[in-house]
């Protein structure tokens, strides 16, 4: 996905306390994606309110909020976008919770390859994509039985 057209680029928020951290991968990554920071999971929330983000990156580790906390915090409101985990830390009990509770689709080490992010991010997308595809055959085919079923009772009436 290197097209140049902002609405082409994959829509990215990337949370974390850690301001040059958010510097670094806006600087990294912009030309690419689509890239929104927030400083904290509140800033994230807000963003999300008004922007169609497709893929969320988030810092375990933040003062007021976990990465896993603000990821289940915005599972109902917000749960087609695709989760990624990003610590420093090898944290298992963070692994296991992100999975479980946050539905993290991947878990990420800092500091992170550049290359490695670029490409979990584009099959993040991938997946965010095929479910999205998913969705509109589901509402078809769920049309195209209702209107079978009609069919069938008009016959049945006749």
């Amino acid at each position: 996905m290197d097209s140049n057209t902002t609405s082409d680029k994959i829509r990215v928020l990337y949370v974390d306390d850690e301001e040059h951290n958010l510097i670094s991968f806006k600087a990294s990554f912009r030309r690419i994606f689509k890239v929104f920071i927030a400083l904290s999971a509140e800033e994230g929330r807000e963003i999300l309110e008004k922007e169609d983000i497709q893929v969320i990156i988030t810092d375990q580790r933040m003062p007021e909020e976990t990465g896993v906390d603000f990821l289940v915090s915005i599972l109902d409101k917000h749960p087609e976008p695709i989760r990624m985990l990003l610590t420093g830390y090898s944290d298992i009990e963070a692994v296991v919770d992100a999975i479980n509770k946050g539905q993290v689709y991947k878990y990420i080490t800092k500091p992170w390859n550049e290359h490695e992010l670029r490409i979990n991010v584009e099959n993040a997308f991938e997946v965010y994509s095929l479910r999205k595809e998913n969705q509109i055959l589901m509402e078809k085919l769920k049309k195209a039985n209702q209107q079978l079923e009609f069919l069938l009772r008009q016959k049945l009436l006749d």
